[in-house]
C-alpha cells in the first residue's frame, strides 16, 4: 500500500462529518425519548415554565401604592434591619460579632532556651489562659443578653429639677408622646427581641456619661447641635455657639453605644436617660435633598449624584455624569422609591424607625424639630444641666437659605405625580404612625 493511498479526499471527509453528525443526532433523540418516559411530570413542568417565562423592565415605581396592614407592620418593625446585616439567628449574629468584630489579638509566651511553647495548664497566669477566661465571661454574658427583653422600660424623668410653672404644658405634650408611641409599639409591635445586629441597632446612638444621656441621631432634626449640647456637657466646650460644623461632624469627640461591648451597651440602656428628636418625614427628605444636592458637596455629588443621573435621566450630558451635579428633586425620589437602586440609602434620608429603632428601645423623651427649642430646653432641665445652657437656634449651614417648612415642601411635591407622593408616604408610613404626624395632602 502507497502511503498516498492512506490521504482522504475532501469528499470522503465531508461524508465522515456527517455521518458522524447524523450518529450524534439520533443518539440525543433516543436519550431524550427515555428520559421523557422516565419522567413525563418534570419534563411538561419544564416546557410550562419555558412557555410562560419572559423577560419583564424592573419597575422601580409601582403603579398602585402598597397598603400597610396590621401583619406588615408588625413584620417590618420586628425586621428593622437591612439585609444586609441579619444572618438567621439573633444568637449567631451576637456570637459572630463576639469572634470577629473586636479581634483580641493573642500572645503566647514562648520559652526561647528550650524553644518551645508552655502546655496552657501550666502557667494559670498566662495571657493565653487569661484570653481564655475572658472569652468564657463574654459568652455567659452573651447568652444573659440574648435572653433578656430588649425592650428597656422607660424610665421616669426627674421632674424634681424642674421649678419653672411653664414647663407644665411641655410636659404634658411630652407624656402625650411617649404614650402614643408606646401604645404604638404595644399594638404592632408584639416583639420581645431583636432580630437586628445589637451594636448595628445602637450605632446612631452617642453618650454623654457625664450627665447619663443617650441621643439618639436623627439627620436634618437638630442633631448638629445637638452634638454641640453634648459637646458642651461633656466640657469639651464652653459654649455651643463656638463649635464649628467640621468639630462637629468630623472631630469625633463624641462616643457612640456601639464603642463599648455588650455589658456596657446593657447597663447603659437600663439606667441613662434616652433621648430622640424627629421631624416630619417630608420636611425631613425635602431638607436633606436641598442641603445634598442643591449646593456643592464634595462627597453626596461624585457618589450618589453621578449615580441617580446615569440611571434616571435619558441623555444626560457628559458634565452632569462626571461630576453628578444638578441632580433633580424627581430623579431623587426615583432613587429614593427604586428597590434596585445604584447606590446605597443614606442616615439622612433613612427612616427613624431604621436608626433608632423606637419600639425596640423605648426612648424616655420623644422631641419634635417642629418645637425643638422648647423641647430641647425642657429636656435639659430634666437632666440638671447648667442653667445658662440653652439650645443653639441658628442654621448649622447654608444660613442664608429659607428653613424647610411646610410651604416649601410644597413646592417641591408639586413637580411629582400623584402616585409618586403616594409612595414616599408609604416609605416613610412607619414613621408617620409612630410619631403621630398628619397625614400628608397628596
Amino acid at each position: 500500500m502507497q502511503p498516498s493511498d492512506l490521504v482522504m479526499n475532501p469528499k470522503q471527509v465531508f461524508l465522515s462529518v456527517l455521518l458522524f453528525g447524523v450518529a450524534g443526532l439520533l443518539l440525543f433523540m433516543y436519550l431524550q425519548v427515555c428520559i421523557e418516559e422516565q419522567h413525563p411530570g418534570r419534563v411538561e413542568k419544564r416546557r410550562e415554565q419555558r412557555a410562560t417565562s419572559g423577560w419583564e423592565p424592573v419597575n422601580y415605581l409601582q403603579s398602585t401604592p402598597r397598603i400597610m396592614t396590621r401583619e406588615k407592620i408588625q413584620e417590618h418593625i420586628t425586621n428593622q434591619n437591612p439585609k444586609s446585616h441579619m444572618l438567621k439567628d439573633p444568637k449567631d449574629k451576637l456570637e459572630n460579632l463576639l469572634n470577629s468584630k473586636r479581634p483580641t489579638r493573642v500572645f503566647t509566651e514562648t520559652n526561647h532556651s528550650q524553644g518551645e511553647a508552655p502546655a496552657l495548664g501550666r502557667n494559670p497566669g498566662s495571657p493565653t489562659i487569661q484570653l481564655i477566661e475572658k472569652q468564657q465571661g463574654t459568652k455567659i454574658l452573651f447568652r444573659k443578653f440574648s435572653e433578656t427583653n430588649w425592650s428597656v422600660d422607660i424610665r421616669p424623668l426627674n421632674k424634681s429639677l424642674v421649678t419653672d410653672s411653664r414647663w407644665k404644658r411641655i410636659d404634658a405634650t411630652q407624656e402625650k408622646r411617649r404614650s402614643f408611641l408606646q401604645e404604638f409599639c404595644k399594638k404592632y409591635g408584639g416583639v420581645s427581641r431583636p432580630q437586628s445586629h445589637v451594636f448595628h441597632m445602637v450605632s446612631r446612638i452617642y453618650v454623654e456619661d457625664k450627665h447619663k444621656i443617650l441621643y439618639c441621631e436623627v439627620p436634618k432634626a437638630g442633631c448638629s447641635n445637638w452634638k454641640r449640647i453634648l459637646m458642651v456637657l461633656n466640657g469639651l466646650a464652653p459654649s455651643a455657639y463656638n463649635i464649628s460644623h467640621d468639630a462637629v461632624h468630623y472631630g469625633k469627640h463624641l462616643k457612640k453605644l456601639d464603642s463599648f461591648d455588650l455589658k456596657g451597651i446593657y447597663s447603659r440602656l437600663n439606667t441613662y436617660t434616652k433621648a430622640v428628636f424627629v421631624r416630619d418625614p417630608m420636611e425631613r427628605l425635602v431638607s436633606a435633598f436641598r442641603d445634598k444636592f442643591e449646593h456643592p458637596n464634595s462627597y453626596y455629588h461624585p457618589v450618589f449624584g453621578k449615580a441617580i443621573i446615569k440611571k434616571y435621566r435619558p441623555n444626560a450630558c457628559e458634565e452632569a455624569l462626571n461630576n453628578g451635579s444638578g441632580v433633580k428633586f424627581k430623579e431623587f425620589i426615583h432613587y429614593l422609591l427604586d428597590s434596585h437602586r445604584p447606590v446605597g440609602m443614606d442616615i439622612h434620608w433613612e427612616k427613624v424607625s431604621k436608626l433608632c429603632y423606637p419600639c425596640l428601645i423605648h426612648y424616655d423623651f420623644v422631641g419634635k424639630f417642629e418645637t425643638l427649642e422648647e423641647d430641647a430646653n425642657y429636656f435639659l432641665q430634666l437632666i440638671g444641666a447648667p442653667k445658662e445652657l440653652k439650645f443653639p437656634n441658628f442654621k448649622d449651614r447654608h444660613s442664608s437659605d429659607k428653613r424647610t417648612n411646610a410651604q416649601v415642601v410644597g413646592q417641591y411635591l408639586k413637580d411629582l405625580t400623584r402616585t409618586e407622593r403616594q409612595l414616599i408616604y408609604d416609605f416613610y408610613y412607619l414613621d408617620y404612625l409612630m410619631f403621630n404626624y398628619t397625614t400628608p395632602f397628596l
